[in-house]
């Protein structure tokens, strides 16, 4: 069957076994996280992304939302791309401010879902099924050499996946207007001044950036979407960053223990 989880902080570190297994054996299964702090020195909910960035190793793509609304439009881009790409996703939204915000949101219907979806993807998928009268293997015991070049052939998936990303990107873009990309600039043509937020942090800067433009201030930031897998080359290459800019800032908001601030991120 086709599952979906809602989880944060601790819960999902207990599951990152399990996410390993998803994503090596191909399992699109995706999980929605209200991303929090994890606790270490003493408990918290809020002040940074800790839970989903211990989940990086995993194997599973991420997806980031910004604000209610675009957890709203990019759910269906995280459950479409996992059943077309056959992998695990990890949609995630700050697990404090977003998760909290009461706002009016566009909802979707599902006849609009349903013309979106890849049911031959689906077929795939259920033509999979462990069943006494349609046995099926997955996972076993394998010997150095051939584990490895199993990993190595796993990295074609993930090319292939951001191609998917993309392509739902637009099937939603095209239904409500939208302009979802795997990243987008936001800011002032001749910026002099470029920051890379954290992506669920993008809302703020934006409304930032709208206030602070018309007073004449020159400075931009990318929006983040996909953080992972990294996209190819040939989607850096339309990532272009405005030639006046000489000053590159992070707003880091998961610091690694004695981690150096460029790794924040």
């Amino acid at each position: 069957a086709l599952t979906t989880t809602f989880t944060a902080s601790q819960g999902l570190l207990l599951m990152i076994p399990n996410l390993y297994k998803i994503a090596g054996e191909g399992l699109p299964g995706v999980f929605h996280v209200a991303a929090r702090t994890l606790t270490t020195h003493a408990l918290s909910i809020f002040g940074d992304h800790q839970d989903v960035m211990a989940c990086r190793g995993t194997g599973m793509a991420m997806l980031a939302s910004g604000s209610p609304q675009e957890v709203m439009d990019l759910a269906p881009v995280a459950h479409l791309s996992a059943i077309q790409a056959s992998m695990g996703v990890i949609h995630f939204f700050d697990g404090f401010r977003t998760s909290h915000e009461i706002q009016k949101l566009r909802t979707w219907t599902e006849e609009d879902l349903k013309d979106m979806v890849d049911w031959d993807a689906i077929r795939r998928f259920h033509d999979q099924a462990n069943l006494p009268s349609h046995p099926y293997h997955r996972g076993s015991n394998e010997s150095p050499e051939t584990f490895f070049q199993h990993r190595e052939a796993s990295n074609t998936a993930y090319n292939r996946l951001v191609e998917t990303v993309v392509e739902n990107m637009e099937k939603v873009n095209q239904r409500i207007g939208t302009h979802y990309k795997p990243f987008n600039y936001y800011g002032a043509p001749d910026a002099t001044d470029v920051v890379v937020p954290w992506a669920p942090s993008a809302a703020p800067w934006k409304r930032w950036w709208t206030f602070s433009w018309p007073r004449g201030e020159r400075w931009g930031f990318w929006r983040f979407t996909s953080t992972g897998p990294s996209p190819p080359a040939t989607c850096w290459r339309s990532c272009r960053t405005p030639s006046s800019a000489w000053r590159c800032w992070t707003a880091p908001r998961s610091p690694a223990p004695s981690a150096n601030p460029s790794t924040w991120m």
